[in-house]
Parts: C-alpha cells; sequence; structure tokens
C-alpha cells in the first residue's frame, strides 16, 4: 500500500492523497520511497524541498536569529514538493510546529503535494499539536508492515545475490529468525559475513555466521526478559499472566506453548527455570511444549504466523 501511494503521489502531485503520510518502523523503507517521490519529480522538473525534521529545525531557527524569516517562508512555500522525514521529531517544538502548520496550510491551499515520514501514526505521537495531528490525518496514512519470514527470507536471497554472496538455505534462515526486521540491519549483517569470509579465506557455512554473530544475538537476548513474554502472549490471546500457571483452557494451553517456545528462542533461560517460572513439573514437560509447537509450524499456518508476529513484536521491541 505504502508503495502504490507512493507512486500515485509521483505520478498525480497535489490532487489525490495529500498529505501522503508514511509511518512505520526503522529500516523498513520509508525514506526509501520518500526519495523514490522526490527523485521522479526532479525528473519532471518540478521544485522538490527533502528534509528532515531536523533540518527543516535547524532552517528555521537560523532564519529567526539571522532575521532572515521572508527567506526561509520564500524556500519552503514556493517549492512544488515537500518531502519531510521524521516528523515525530517535532514534538515539544512548539515554535517550530507553529510555523510548519503555516507552512502546511499554504502548501496545501496552493495544492502543493506534502510527503511525511514518522515512525507512527500522528495520533499517536506524543507532544504534537492537535491542529498539526488534524492536519496530518487529511491525507493518507500508509504504514509499512515489518516482513513476514517468508519475505525476510526472500529479501535475504535478493540482498545476498546483489552483494555476491552465496548462502546456505541453513544460514539464510539463522539470519532470518534471529534478526530484526530492520532491511537495513539485515544488509549490515551480510555485509559483515561477506568481509569476515573474505579477510579470513574461509567459506561461508552455519558454523562461521553463528561465531561471527553470537554476540550480537546474545545482546538482543539479554533484553528480553521471561515476565515480558508472558505479559504480551497473555495480552495478545486475551488471558490473565496468572491463567498460564493454572488453567488448562485450549486458549491458556496455546499461550504457555507459546510462552514456552518464545522463552527458549529469545532469552537465556534454561528450560528447568522457565518449568520452574510456570509451576510445571519439571524440564521434561517444556520440551514437550517446544516439541508440539515446532509440529505446530509446521502444519499449522495460522499458528505459525501468530508466532512469527509475536516473536518480531520482542526482536523490534514493539512491546
Amino acid at each position: 500500500m505504502a508503495y502504490n501511494a507512493s507512486y500515485a503521489v509521483a505520478q498525480k502531485p497535489g490532487v489525490q492523497y495529500n498529505p501522503l503520510f508514511i509511518y512505520g518502523s526503522t529500516g523498513l523503507g520509508k525514506t526509501h520511497l520518500l526519495q523514490a517521490i522526490g527523485n521522479d519529480a526532479i525528473e519532471k522538473g518540478k521544485i522538490v524541498i527533502y528534509v528532515t525534521s531536523e533540518q527543516f529545525m535547524n532552517a528555521f531557527t537560523f532564519a529567526i536569529k539571522n532575521g532572515n524569516m521572508e527567506h526561509f517562508r520564500n524556500t519552503y512555500r514556493k517549492c512544488d514538493l515537500l518531502l519531510i522525514d521524521d516528523v515525530q521529531f517535532f514534538t515539544g517544538k512548539e515554535q517550530t510546529q507553529e510555523e510548519f502548520f503555516h507552512t502546511f496550510n499554504e502548501l496545501h491551499t496552493a495544492k502543493k503535494q506534502i510527503v511525511l515520514t514518522a515512525d507512527k501514526l500522528p495520533s499517536q505521537i506524543a507532544g504534537l499539536e492537535e491542529r498539526l495531528q488534524s492536519r496530518f490525518e487529511w491525507g493518507l496514512p500508509a504504514d509499512i508492515k515489518a516482513p513476514e519470514l517468508e519475505t525476510k527470507i526472500a529479501i535475504i536471497e535478493t540482498k545476498s545475490e546483489l552483494n555476491g554472496i552465496v548462502l546456505d538455505k541453513d544460514v539464510i534462515n539463522y539470519i532470518a529468525t534471529n534478526f530484526d526486521n530492520s532491511i537495513r540491519a539485515i544488509e549490515g549483517v551480510l555485509i559483515q559475513i561477506r568481509a569476515t569470509a573474505d579477510l579470513l579465506g574461509a567459506k561461508i557455512n552455519l558454523e562461521l555466521v553463528q561465531n561471527l554473530l553470537k554476540d550480537q544475538i546474545k545482546e538482543i537476548k539479554d533484553n528480553i526478559k521471561l515476565p515480558d513474554i508472558i505479559e504480551v502472549v497473555a495480552r495478545e490471546l486475551n488471558i490473565k499472566p496468572s491463567d498460564l500457571k493454572s488453567k488448562r483452557t485450549a486458549n491458556a494451553v496455546t499461550a504457555r506453548r507459546i510462552v514456552i517456545f518464545l522463552s527458549r528462542e529469545l532469552t537465556h533461560n534454561s528450560m528447568p527455570e522457565i518449568a520452574k517460572y510456570l509451576g510445571m513439573k519439571d524440564h521434561s514437560a517444556v520440551s514437550k511444549n517446544i516439541t508440539k509447537a515446532n509440529e505446530l509450524i509446521e502444519k499449522d499456518e495460522a499458528f505459525r504466523l501468530l508466532l512469527e508476529n509475536l516473536k518480531n513484536k520482542f526482536i523490534n521491541k514493539d512491546y
């Protein structure tokens, strides 16, 4: 949707989807789309301004200090397309928000295209003035979702090919399941793998990649705690956290199985530690749940997608 909306804006700027508000987590391609819109417009002879919110604030502050507001306003209010990245950083900047409010109004009235990006919806940006929030919601909000596992694997395969790296399937799966959904981060991992293999003259295999990335994976696991997993899973499955330890309903059993699986995947907790925390008899019960979860991942698409969605929440710290 974000791609199609960006393409529509590039074809008919100022006609529909004005403003276009692209939002999503870091590293998923918001800036890429923003700059693609700008590049297309420049090729058509349009006047384009692309800045980050910080650059807009700095230019505004500089204009005030130097008594040069007329030049500033002429620059930002006479363009055909205004593209601003990371508008969530306008929060708490009252003067900047005031100036941008008037800039927005003038451009919108003149049917000039405005495209904005942020990490969340306007209504979820704390400290954003209500009138700006309202303006941002006039057009179309388009989110860029984190890729699901299959998409992430396809991205890794494509990026590997572009970087001249040959990776076995087990290596690709290892990277896909252990790293977050930031495409930028995945690209960094692939560059690191290639450089290490080249410098050491080593073959790229699972052992090399595991040794190379073990510290980064440890850092991810250090920041995820078992109580957090219980709280998020209980919330997603609409049960009380205490039900995970006591109830035997189908929903509680599924939730407990997911907690056990994610705890082994994402934390340093051993099976006996997980069993003790959940009030289970011993580690063998934990092992059986992990086996069952792996079976369901192979056979049950809904279970697999739920598990992947929850795992991504923790990896992306979106909980």
